[in-house]
This record gives C-alpha cells, structure tokens and sequence, in this order.
C-alpha cells in the first residue's frame, strides 16, 4: 500500500543503524523478483552451453555475466540500507534499474552464446546510471555524507563510461579488459567509504542477502521439477530421471540448511568485514545458480540429450555444490566451529566436488551435504566448543 510518505518527496538522510524490527520493503521484494528472470537466462543459457560440450567458455561467459547481476543487485541493496525513502522519486528510479535488468536479461543469450555484450551492457549501465542519480541526490540531502555519495557518484559513472568505451574494442575488449574493469568497480565502494563511512542495517543486509540466496536456490528446485517432468515423458528413464530430482532436492535443501545455519549479522561490524561479507557472495551465488544448470545437465545426459562423459556431466552439479559449501564455510561458519570440525566440513566440501569421478556421483554428493549438515547442528558445532 502506498504510505502518505510515499507521495511526497523526502530528504534523503542516513537511515538509523540501529533500527529495530527493520526488515526487506516491499519495494525490494519486488526488486528481487526481477532478478530471478536475469539469474534464470543466465542458468539455462549456462546449461546450454555444457550440454553442447563449451564448458570452459560457459563457465566463463557465465561468470562475466553474473558479475553484472550480482554487483548491480548488491550496490542496490547497500544503498538501500543506507537511504531508503521509499518516496515516489525513490521508487521510479529503482524501477528504472529494475528495467535494466530487464534489458540485461535479454542480452545474455548473445553474450553467453557469441560474445556480444552490447545489450548486456546497455542493460548494466541503465542500472548503474540509475543508481547515480540516487547518490546524487543523496550527496544534496545528506552534508556529514555529501563527500562519501559524490565519490560514490563520481566513480560509478567514470566506470560505466568504460564500459562503453569497451564495447568499441576488438572483440569488445576480451577477458582482459573485463577483469579490469570488475577491479574498477570493486575499488569504488573502498575508496568511497574510505574517510567516511555510510550507515548500514547489520540484520537487514543479512535479511537481504539471504532473500537472494532463496532465490537462486529456487532455481534447482525448478531444474529438480523439470526431472520429474521429463521422467514422465520418458519412461524408459523413469528411474534416474526420479533419483535426479531427489539428490537435486536434497542437495538443495542441504545448501540451504548451511547457508542459514548461523546468524550471519555478526560479519558485519566493521566495513572490513562487511566488504568482505558481501564481495565473497560473488562466490556463493554463482554457485547456487550454476548449480541449477548441473540438474538439467544431469538431465541430458541420462535422456541422451548430450556427448558429455559420465563424470564431465556429473562435474558441472558436483563442483558448484562443493563451491557453495566451502564459500559458505570460509565466509560465515568456520568462526563459529572447532578446529576439528573446521577440517572435517573443508575435507568434505573438497569430497563432494571428488565424487564426480565415482559411480552414483550424485548420490555421494548429496551424502556429503547431509553429513556437513549433521556436523553443523550437532550440539558443540552450534556452541563453537571444542571436541
């Protein structure tokens, strides 16, 4: 519903740190939603290209394209922490980064497929304006943070005009000109908040980024439905068409069991460890939506649908769980567990991603996720007390 404050503009002014009871708006529910059709094409167009033996240059275009979903959506969500008005103004321009989302998503086949990035671009460059014009107006509004949100407005915009610049380039500038582009962007929050930090909400970021991890953990349980839907259709591989939706569901039920299993407000308290909390859920999420694309590659491969050996096709569900594991070991759990157990969940990530090599791969892997899972909630992992 629309709040009388919503209907008249407002001072953008550093929201409480502090505040109680604060939770994910609607505006950002909806947000989110949009990044399920960006993070979707990006999966099947990921499966795609693994079915049709490019796994490297899959992974690859894969992984380009998810930075610009995953770091559009993160400096959304921060900004947002920090200045929500929820005004009309505010919502207009977060539904204009919705649009480029929506633009970003239409160019990921070309991208992903032939190595066009021009729509791809195009689309993150509308988001990233977009967000421009909110630290501007946060810079006019707020003078104790005016430094912080013209940095922040300054170096987002040099940035985008390299991307354009970018697309001129042989090739469109290759891998290379890509990651130093991605250095850019990295450097702009550091150097921004460097003098003078903006406010953040610890549970409400935490709130966030686990809102994300849902969804694109929803997308294996889509992948795991398309299992039981081919099993119908092809009924001479009823059997391993049924095993794979039920590892897939176990192994997705497992992620999400490690990934919630501790509170993660507590990794951010100081801008160090916030910058490395949300920067290293690059890993996560890329995993989780990679993941997806591994069910429907178990697909083709029992349906005969790909040339893939056995354990190639295995690979591309195994090593993203295991990625997942140790990404959500390394960031948010290993603090809270023994030195013992620490060893055991690492061994056992390194495993799962090892069982692509055995009979029944998927199986194994989802054993795996079950032990981690069972280490993590015995009762002194869950105190941090020593064995």
């Amino acid at each position: 519903m629309t709040s009388p404050a919503s209907r008249s503009l407002r001072r953008m002014i550093p929201r409480d740190p502090r505040e109680e009871h604060r939770a994910a708006s609607p505006l950002e529910l909806f947000f989110d939603l949009v990044f399920v059709v960006a993070i979707a094409t990006s999966s099947a167009q990921l499966h795609h290209a693994e079915s049709e033996q490019h796994i490297g240059a899959g992974i690859g275009a894969y992984l380009m394209v998810f930075f610009a979903i995953w770091w559009a959506w993160m400096n959304f969500t921060w900004f947002a922490t920090a200045f929500d008005t929820d005004d009309w103004l505010y919502r207009l321009l977060t539904l204009l980064q919705m649009a480029g989302v929506l633009v970003l998503a239409a160019g990921t086949g070309p991208a992903m497929a032939d190595g066009d990035f021009l729509v791809v671009t195009v689309g993150y460059v509308i988001m990233r304006l977009a967000l421009v014009s909110q630290w501007l107006r946060a810079a006019a509004s707020s003078p104790e943070l005016r430094g912080t949100a013209l940095r922040y407005a300054a170096g987002i915009t040099v940035v985008q005009i390299l991307w354009v610049a970018r697309l001129w380039l042989p090739e469109q500038g290759g891998v290379t000109t890509f990651l130093l582009l991605v250095v850019a962007e990295l450097l702009v929050p550091i150097l921004a908040e460097r003098h003078r930090p903006t406010p953040w909400h610890p549970e409400h970021i935490a709130e966030r980024y686990g809102l994300l991890t849902l969804i694109v953990l929803g997308e294996s349980i889509l992948a795991s439905t398309n299992a039981i839907v081919d099993a119908i259709d092809h009924t001479e591989h009823i059997g391993p068409l049924l095993l794979i939706a039920a590892c897939g569901l176990v192994l997705a039920a497992g992620m999400w069991w490690i990934y919630f299993s501790r509170e993660h407000d507590e990794h951010l308290t100081s801008l160090r460890r916030a910058l490395t909390f949300g920067y290293g859920h690059y890993v996560i999420f890329a995993a989780a939506g990679s993941f997806s694309a591994g069910i429907e590659v178990a697909i083709d491969h029992d349906t005969n649908q790909t040339g893939l050996s056995a354990a190639a096709a295995a690979a591309t569900l195994t090593i993203p769980v295991a990625v997942f594991v140790l990404g959500a070991w390394w960031l948010t759990l290993r603090h809270t567990l023994s030195r013992t157990r620490n060893i055991a969940i690492a061994t056992l990530g390194i495993l799962i991603a090892a069982t692509a090599l055995a009979p029944a791969s998927l199986v194994l892997a989802a054993l795996g996720v079950v032990v981690v899972v069972t280490i993590l909630e015995t009762s002194d992992a869950r105190t941090g007390a020593n064995p």
